[in-house]
């Protein structure tokens, strides 16, 4: 019987209220909506971790961001992981990922794969303006003149208004183009990759894995997907002016008239991501590989754009603009395509498409395949877990990385928040309130709250009894060896 191959796409800050077959009126992915008359669709798929940091460890190894340590990131090395169990079966392995920085060997996520590009060694150069600057630049006179104005808030305020718009004079004469602020490779760059690498293969069985970064800020779609989501007036300067002011530390008010803009271009962004992905697919169906290969969308997580106030992604809060995330899942199989409505967290993904594809499952996976009941449409209406840890902006600082941690257990309609910095519990009945504006008082519900923290408790129990000293120590020495390398260039 010949293998089923696997793709695997991750697109970066994809959230789920932002696609056609979850139901977003504007035609921002045509193509993955045209896939789902033959496709398993989850409506309420939740992502593990969040942001990308917090998130892959689920995707790519089925474990939980913390269970080896607040410590660790990324995979470990020797870690099991899809790619290891299906490179194990003897299939063609390749990743390729938009250079997310969080996402390269010094993470551990090139393990088992042999083709494998980050696209960091062609880093593209982004956004560099903001509204402080690259004081490099500044004369010694508004070096002065900046230490002054911190002296009061006022005048710092000041200040950083007055040098925001002073850049923005600056660059106004520069010849732009959206292809030269870009900061990541744009989707059909990996594609032309991925399509490439397919072309190599023959008939033997594959995994590939790609990632696209398009929706991702800084903001810099092509002017095709602009124009596909009615944003064609769009032009590089007023682009990169408004990814600039998004970006200022300003009050929410000044901020909301310009987020239907920047909504535009986010919206632009996930556009390009679908219509590359509807390349990948028409490359498959050219080789005839279609057929034969179980194929699977979905995100690390989403995005907020002033939903309580807060921008992009920062591991502050677990919102459901963050956890909640496409996925759409197809297979050969003769099954009635289907639309699960139940929670159905990405800790499991892992092991339902080793599953699907037939190939053996690691023992060490933490999720379980769900792959016959989702053939039976019976898929099981269990808790969710999603957890970060508050306020690690920067995961490559070790003090960072030892912060409280934020865990939230979503059952049915009602989602249970933790945030054991402020030693604080919320549940929200996200049906009446999908907001979460208004937690559930704490005398309302008493039996689904101790239900959730007994799935809250349970989970931190299983994943500190459940660490596997040699993977976490080999994660920790890597580290280190990675520091002592890092201070030899520094002295050299």
């Amino acid at each position: 019987m010949k293998k089923r191959s696997l793709i695997l796409v991750t697109v970066d800050c994809l959230r789920a209220d932002h696609v056609g077959f979850l139901g977003y009126s504007r035609p921002v992915t045509p193509f993955l909506d045209s896939l789902t008359s033959n496709t398993f669709v989850f409506s309420n798929a939740l992502v593990a971790g969040a942001p990308t940091y917090f998130s892959f460890p689920a995707i790519i190894a089925s474990r939980y961001p913390l269970a080896l340590g607040r410590d660790v990131l990324g995979i470990a090395p020797g870690e099991p992981t899809i790619a290891a169990a299906l490179h194990q079966a003897e299939y063609a392995t390749a990743a390729f990922l938009a250079g997310n920085p969080y996402l390269n060997v010094r993470s551990g996520y090139h393990q088992s794969f042999d083709t494998f590009r980050d696209f960091l060694d062609s880093a593209l150069p982004g956004d560099s303006i903001t509204s402080n600057g690259a004081k490099g630049r500044l004369s010694k006179i508004n070096i002065q003149l900046e230490g002054a104005s911190r002296q009061h808030r006022l005048t710092s305020q000041a200040y950083d208004e007055l040098y925001f718009w002073y850049c923005q004079w600056r660059t106004a004469r520069e010849n732009l183009s959206m292809d030269s602020l870009r900061r990541y490779p744009a989707a059909d760059v990996i594609v032309d990759q991925a399509r490439s690498w397919l072309s190599s293969l023959g008939d033997e069985p594959f995994f590939l894995w790609i990632h696209l970064m398009d929706p991702h800020h800084p903001y810099y779609p092509p002017r095709e997907a602009l124009a596909a989501v009615g944003a064609s007036e769009m032009t590089p300067r007023r682009a990169r002016f408004l990814n600039s002011v998004w970006n200022r530390d300003v009050s929410t008010g000044r901020l909301q008239r310009y987020r239907e803009e920047i909504v535009s271009l986010y919206d632009a962004g996930v556009y390009w991501a679908d219509k590359q992905i509807s390349r990948l697919v028409h490359t498959l169906q050219q080789f005839r590989r279609w057929d034969d290969t179980v194929f699977v969308v979905t995100a690390d997580h989403g995005e907020q754009f002033l939903e309580d106030g807060s921008r992009y992604h920062s591991p502050t809060n677990l919102r459901q603009q963050l956890i909640h995330v496409p996925l759409l899942l197809r297979a050969p199989e003769p099954a009635k395509p289907r639309r699960f409505t139940q929670p159905f967290s990405l800790i499991h993904l892992a092991p339902t498409l080793l599953h699907a594809v037939g190939a053996e499952i690691p023992e060490s996976f933490q999720g379980r395949s769900r792959w016959d009941e989702i053939l039976a449409g019976e898929l099981p209406n269990e808790p969710a877990v999603s957890e970060c840890l508050d306020g690690c902006n920067n995961p490559y600082q070790v003090a960072d990385r030892m912060r409280h941690r934020l865990v939230t257990v979503r059952r049915g309609d009602h989602k249970l928040v933790l945030n054991f910095n402020k030693r604080t519990d919320c549940m929200y009945d996200l049906k009446n309130d999908p907001e979460e504006r208004s937690p559930i008082p704490i005398g309302s519900l008493p039996q689904e709250r101790a239900r959730l923290l007994q799935v809250a408790r349970t989970h931190l129990h299983e994943t500190r009894q459940g660490q596997t000293t040699e993977l976490r120590l080999r994660a920790r020495v890597r580290e280190l060896q990675q520091m002592a390398s890092t201070e030899e260039r520094v002295l050299d």
